[in-house]
């Protein structure tokens, strides 16, 4: 009889256990939640970056530490990446931009290449999808670099994805793929010569016509030609570059626009990267300010 009374008892109910099990998990997830509102909070009272761009450096590592499958590593890779763009949403951060896919990763394994293009094609998918993060930050995701180098079914999810939010307000987030800053700066400036030839045959059409030109075309190209041209035209510069991994280089990432940029280079793995590592980031930035803007200033000073 006592063992049937201990059977009966309600703690040794697993339907029981489990309900406390998820009430527990609710309130440890309700304090979470609460606790990072408040650090949120008073990181806001310091200066707050509104561009941060992230190299994700250290998937294959991740993987190889770990003794799992190839490309594994990538999967946990964008699983940071979408708490880190909710974190940065949370934040008021309005610019997020990442190193994707750079065009010397072609020159890796094929099968590796292969892979990270079925990867990419089947995340850009769920994010069609599933829209409940993109709809959550009413977000805008563009993507830099020479899509044209890209397999067919990727490049044209991409464009869908492009066009699907090219309307939100919210966070812009920018993926650079297959991409490098140098590809970028010739892009740009072809975009350019490209345009100063349209303008001479309008020009000469003109003089042709018996019309005098009203304003002749400058053969110079200026800095601020070369911006209107450039994948981040209508961004602002980032104020924080991360480079996971404890690397140190930019690897040919943004060059053009990273002259005043707070570069970082954090020890874990981008799969590791987590909230903390955000909030110390943003402090490493808040305590760099103001030698960051003088050095801005006087920049604008000498122009």
């Amino acid at each position: 009889m006592a063992g049937s009374r201990t059977s009966c008892s309600p703690s040794a109910d697993p339907k029981v256990e489990k309900t406390d099990e998820v009430v527990t998990t609710g309130v440890l997830a309700s304090l979470q939640n609460f606790l990072r509102k408040c650090l949120i909070a008073v990181l806001s009272y310091g200066p707050m970056p509104k561009h941060i761009a992230f190299i994700m450096d250290g998937n294959r590592r991740y993987a190889k530490f770990r003794s799992i499958q190839q490309g594994a590593g990538h999967r946990v890779g964008f699983s940071a990446l979408i708490a880190s763009l909710m974190y940065c949403y949370e934040m008021g951060v309005k610019y997020i931009t990442v190193y994707a896919f750079s065009i010397d990763n072609f020159k890796r394994d094929p099968s590796e290449v292969q892979s990270l293009m079925e990867l990419m094609e089947e995340k850009i998918n769920e994010l069609l999808d599933n829209r409940s993060v993109i709809n959550k930050i009413n977000c805008k995701i563009n993507f830099w670099g020479n899509l044209d180098l890209l397999c067919e079914p990727v490049r044209l999810a991409a464009q869908k994805l492009m066009a699907s939010t090219a309307g939100n307000t919210g966070l812009v987030f920018s993926v650079c793929m297959p991409y490098n800053s140098t590809s970028e700066i010739v892009n740009a400036v072809n975009e350019v010569c490209a345009e100063r030839r349209e303008m001479l045959q309008i020009e000469h059409a003109g003089d042709c016509n018996g019309y005098a030109a009203n304003n002749g075309v400058h053969s110079e190209i200026s800095v601020a030609d070369l911006d209107r041209h450039m994948y981040s035209a209508g961004c602002p510069d980032p104020d924080i570059v991360i480079r996971t991994s404890g690397e140190t280089r930019l690897s040919n990432f943004l060059l053009w626009q990273t002259t005043f940029s707070h570069l970082q280079n954090p020890d874990p793995l981008w799969p590791e990267f987590s909230f903390r590592h955000l909030v110390w980031a943003i402090l490493q930035y808040q305590r760099a300010y103001p030698y960051l803007e003088q050095s801005r200033n006087l920049a604008k000073k000498q122009m």
